[in-house]
């Protein structure tokens, strides 16, 4: 009777730990870790629909610090340089800026690159199959969505170094509607000199690192947003002129941690709009005529889920 008790006792401990154990996170985990350690020299294309955007992205580890550079190679150009926890970008016809923030805004979801665990409570990880990408073994990573109000994520990850040679935001139906790929990527002992040689570059102060509580205006008062997707809270909100056609406009960002979704809500333009949605790859902007107000909202979210967002838009008693 002991020896059964202490088998049970031996089996439980054991599916206990199995369930603790995810292959498909600890792979994630690996990755953003990876990025984070290892010298490379990457490019890759984002491809929306007959559209393509060509990057080149470099990383490099030198005593401690960390220096990114990640660059859009078409049109007029666009850089961003990151050493340690400053990020500077480069932007046309403007003056460069820097900010205090430990990871680039690109196109990569920047929660990759941290601690994926916090997107656990609305999304799961789930192991694909194996295959090959840009000529090198990969490991396909799910990030599936727990409702139909997002988008599943699909990540192809090197298996010798664990960083990433394909991702795409994937409808349910199994559709992939954004497709990120890399052409080329070189992993090094040492450093590429371009970047060491950004060390000495000097670069602007970072601009004041605003609070949370003061990213929030006053002005989201102003209306009730009553529907979100399951897990979205504000980040920010302010009122500005928009730079399209310097109408002003009340301002909301919300985020999962994953996604962000922008919300504008604005007096009726000239002339009579129907609402309706446009899409460019992942990105849905979902456009509705409130009577008195228009309402626009833009992220990487079925047009569905953005229409629901939109008409759930009221003015605050």
């Amino acid at each position: 009777m002991k020896v059964i008790t202490f088998i049970l006792s031996l089996a439980i401990s054991f599916n206990t730990f199995a369930s603790d154990t995810n292959p498909a996170k600890d792979l994630l985990l690996k990755m953003a870790n990876a990025v984070h350690t290892r010298n490379f020299d990457a490019s890759f294309v984002v491809v929306k629909g007959k559209t393509m955007e060509p990057y080149r992205w470099l990383h490099a580890k030198q005593d401690d610090i960390e220096i990114e550079h990640l660059s859009l190679l078409n049109g007029a150009g666009l850089e961003m340089v990151r050493v340690d926890n400053q990020v500077t970008y480069f932007e046309p016809q403007s003056e460069p800026y820097s900010l205090t923030t430990d990871s680039i805004a690109g196109p990569i979801p920047e929660v990759l690159f941290k601690n994926v665990e916090r997107l656990s409570g609305h999304y799961d990880f789930v192991l694909g199959g194996k295959g090959r990408i840009s000529g090198r073994a990969a490991q396909l990573v799910r990030i599936e969505s727990k409702d139909e109000d997002k988008y599943n994520y699909w990540i192809w990850l090197d298996m010798e170094s664990s960083l990433l040679l394909k991702a795409a935001y994937v409808n349910h139906q199994g559709e992939a509607l954004e497709q990120l790929q890399l052409t080329h990527i070189s992993v090094t002992e040492q450093p590429a000199s371009m970047l060491l040689e950004i060390l000495n570059r000097n670069f602007p102060t970072p601009l004041p690192n605003n609070s949370l509580e003061t990213l929030v205006s006053d002005k989201a008062k102003t209306w009730k947003i009553d529907w979100l997707p399951a897990g979205f809270e504000l980040l920010k909100s302010d009122r500005h002129k928009l730079d399209l056609n310097n109408e002003l406009t009340d301002y909301y960002l919300f985020s999962d941690g994953f996604v962000e979704v922008s919300v504008f809500i604005q007096r009726p333009l000239p002339g009579k709009r129907l609402s309706g949605s446009l899409t460019s790859g992942a990105t849905t902007v979902y456009m509705h005529n409130g009577g008195n107000f228009d309402v626009s909202v833009v992220g990487n979210i079925p047009s569905l889920t953005a229409k629901k967002i939109a008409e759930s838009v009221t003015r605050a008693l």
